[in-house]
């Protein structure tokens, strides 16, 4: 039986563990982080080896406190039962944490495995408000961005810019669905309408066309991407191929500076987007970014890997609290340690974790440069608004998290 490639990174990943003798993998002086996303797939540039080396970036700079960490990777292939599978062993063979998990249904499907395991799930590519709301976990913290966040700094945005009517393209899956009903709340709680929708399944879909005319024909003033990285890529190409950007405005939803670089300035120019984190944001990101550049494919961090450095250093230091040894004991209780220290890491500085485990930090709404504004070649945008941290994500008592006392 042949296996693709994909396959084959899954397997070696899946099985990292099996071959460490039984008393290493018992050894309790070394914290043991498997970073596990797509690693050779659609959201490959987003995450993929960019998280294991922001990884191996805060483990450096956390530096040695009396006990060793272990980085480990693995290629979940966007598949919910895959990421399943090497979560579980992962976690029966000694491993303290799973990080980044980008892909929703796969973070929900390892959220409640790290519930049952009593592990520790720290999520930085997963966009789904929902970890912190009804499936939120006293196991998991949910670090960089969400879909609540997204919607409401570029999807209110466009909408107070005249994009009162919009037609959803979207990812076939718990992501997509989340971004879509986000967005779509703030869009008709301003006023405005949601005139249709088209989804597609992921991670199959590369040619968008039929879903670009449906919206064409929807007569709606936005086409609403609720999709991520080369899907967004793709669509927006489309996009402009048909000439929709003559009649609607594009609003990409979750989209990050690879997936610029790769769309290019020339058909990028005047996109709105938000991210939590750009490179050249300030001194401490700049700092950053020089730190571990040359392991990052000699490319600036992208959000997802840069909230792998946040919340991997930030638990680093709950563990150097807690104890080595309470740490590994119970996930619940660092995580509930690493909520009662405030956060700050030259990636997103100062911060906090709420009870429901959502990371507060403040959202910024860039807007895509044009090719003759650009200085260099990742300097892709300009800062238009920031929304403070307090008002970013969505208000405690509105996630139906059940950690949450009324």
């Amino acid at each position: 039986m042949s296996m693709n490639r994909r396959g084959v990174l899954a397997a070696g990943a899946a099985t990292a563990l099996g071959g460490l003798p039984r008393a290493r993998a018992q050894d309790g002086r070394v914290i043991r982080i498997g970073v596990m996303n797509d690693m050779s797939g659609p959201y490959r540039d987003a995450a993929g080896p960019g998280s294991v080396a922001l990884t191996q970036q805060a483990v450096q700079d956390f530096g040695s406190r009396g006990f060793a960490v272990e980085v480990l990777q693995a290629d979940h292939q966007n598949k919910p039962d895959l990421g399943a599978s090497i979560a579980r062993q992962w976690f029966d063979q000694g491993v303290d944490v799973v990080a980044d998990l980008p892909t929703s249904s796969v973070a929900l499907a390892v959220n409640q495995i790290a519930r049952e395991k009593n592990k520790v799930h720290l999520n930085s590519g997963a966009a789904t408000s929902d970890l912190t709301g009804p499936h939120c976990s006293p196991n998991t913290v949910h670090w960089t961005y969400d879909t609540y966040m997204l919607a409401k700094s570029t999807g209110a945005a466009i909408v107070k810019s005249g994009g009162t009517s919009w037609f959803f393209i979207t990812a076939d899956y718990a992501f997509g669905h989340a971004l879509e009903r986000d967005t779509g709340n703030f869009v008709r709680a301003q006023g405005g309408s949601v005139v249709g929708n088209a989804r597609y399944p992921f991670p199959a879909t590369t040619d968008f066309s039929a879903f670009l005319l449906q919206a064409q024909a929807s007569g709606a003033k936005v086409l609403g991407l609720a999709s991520a990285s080369t899907d967004t890529v793709n669509a927006i190409k489309g996009a402009r191929e048909f000439g929709l950007q003559r009649r609607m405005k594009i609003a990409a939803l979750l989209m990050g500076l690879p997936d610029v670089k790769s769309l290019g300035l020339e058909s990028g120019q005047g996109l709105l987007l938000t991210e939590p984190f750009y490179w050249d944001l300030n001194d401490r990101t700049r700092a950053l970014t020089q730190r571990v550049q040359a392991k990052n494919q000699n490319r600036p961090s992208a959000m997802e890997p840069a909230g792998c450095y946040g919340m991997v250093f930030h638990y680093l230091k709950a563990v150097a609290d807690l104890g080595v040894a309470a740490a590994k004991a119970s996930g619940a209780d660092v995580v509930a340690r690493m909520k009662a220290m405030p956060t700050d890491d030259d990636a997103f500085g100062p911060g906090r974790i709420r009870a429901d485990g959502r990371k507060i930090h403040p959202s910024y709404l860039f807007q895509v440069k044009a090719p003759g504004e650009s200085r260099g070649p990742w300097d892709l945008y300009t800062l238009v608004a920031t929304t403070p941290a307090e008002e970013a994500f969505r208000p405690l008592a509105e996630g139906n998290c059940p950690l949450v006392k009324t």
